[in-house]
């Protein structure tokens, strides 16, 4: 039994093909749709993709631009290693393969931040060379197919999976079926309430037939996450700037902008004395708010603090900068401080 016939035929009919991503195909536009789409819904990627496609339309334009500029582009998307990523990759495509793409899955697998399956969409879409992927529509679809027990997330079960997209993905017309399956995991198919009823395959659906659906894939084993707290210090001139520090390259927010934090509990004031050589006020504090990474929680309490003296010299211009609201730098926001400089702003 092969499903690609009758999701080909689904797809010529009821596809969505005019994505962004699906015009003007080359290797580096698929490649960098992928990415964004890892973990991000369709609805959320196509405005930060027109941007970043404006800005950077060629592989050579990335290679080229500064990390602040490709985390400026980004802010907001989440998971910003993707981004960085997405930086080394093209300037290691520029300089050991001359700006051209590997046509291959087991060379393309080999760049940061390029799997096995992201590797297979662009092998398959923008060469039209047979590859599998299996992203989470795929995992979602095939598990329910073939009622392939167990969370994806565990070797034996990502096995199955990937046999089963290797057999399913057709000779021809491969770039079409990559489409469709993700296409198909993504409307019909989906996480809860799949329309099962309008559904190319429910004939040969397995947990359909088992009226077991809501059951596959396997869901993820819950783990209790541990809670950090943190103070972050808005501190601002007479100028209306507020200051931020450049995060570390390595480590939570790495290579973006955050505001100077303190630990709960700490003097604020004390802290920009010792730490930062600054003489500040307390204005006031704002209610604490969780931020939640995929491995802990995060609470922050927001302290707006005001300098005595005209702003300083920054010591580091590497690692601080005065932000000015009514003229944003362009450089890569932390999410917690986009969300409250608008709020300040």
């Amino acid at each position: 039994m092969t499903i690609a016939p009758r999701l080909l035929e689904w797809f010529d009919r009821n596809g969505r093909k005019n994505l962004p991503w699906q015009q003007d195909i080359s290797p580096y536009r698929v490649w960098v749709s992928e990415i964004m789409l890892q973990q991000t819904q369709v609805q959320t990627v196509i405005p930060y993709y027109h941007r970043f496609m404006q800005a950077l339309p060629t592989v050579q334009d990335l290679a080229a631009a500064s990390e602040d500029a490709v985390m400026h582009l980004w802010t907001g998307l989440g998971y910003y290693s993707r981004a960085r990523n997405l930086r080394r990759s093209a300037q290691i495509i520029c300089s050991e393969f001359g700006g051209e793409f590997p046509n291959d899955v087991e060379r393309l697998s080999e760049l940061p931040g390029v799997g096995r399956s992201t590797a297979g969409a662009i092998v398959s879409i923008a060469f039209q060379r047979r590859a599998a992927i299996l992203d989470g529509n795929v995992k979602r679809v095939l598990a329910r197919v073939h009622a392939v027990d167990g969370y994806p997330g565990v070797t034996s079960v990502a096995r199955e999976l990937w046999e089963r997209a290797e057999q399913h993905t057709p000779e021809v017309r491969v770039a079409d079926y990559t489409q469709a399956i993700m296409d198909l995991g993504a409307t019909l198919c989906s996480r809860t309430k799949p329309a099962c009823g309008i559904c190319p395959l429910v004939d040969d659906c397995q947990a359909h037939e088992l009226g077991t659906i809501a059951q596959f894939p396997g869901k993820k084993p819950p783990k209790v996450l541990p809670v950090k707290r943190t103070q972050m210090l808005m501190i601002g001139n007479s100028a209306q700037e507020l200051l931020l520090e450049k995060r570390p390259p390595t480590g939570i927010w790495s290579g973006l902008w955050i505001f100077p934090q303190a630990d709960a509990g700490a003097d604020p004031i004390a802290y920009c004395s010792d730490q930062l050589g600054i003489e500040v006020e307390l204005l006031e504090r704002w209610r604490e708010y969780r931020h939640t990474f995929s491995h802990y929680h995060l609470d922050i309490e927001p302290v707006r603090l005001r300098l005595k003296h005209a702003p300083p010299t920054v010591m580091e211009p590497e690692r601080h900068l005065w932000y000015n609201l009514r003229a944003p730098a362009a450089v890569g926001l932390a999410a917690p401080v986009a969300k409250l400089l608008e709020k300040l702003a």
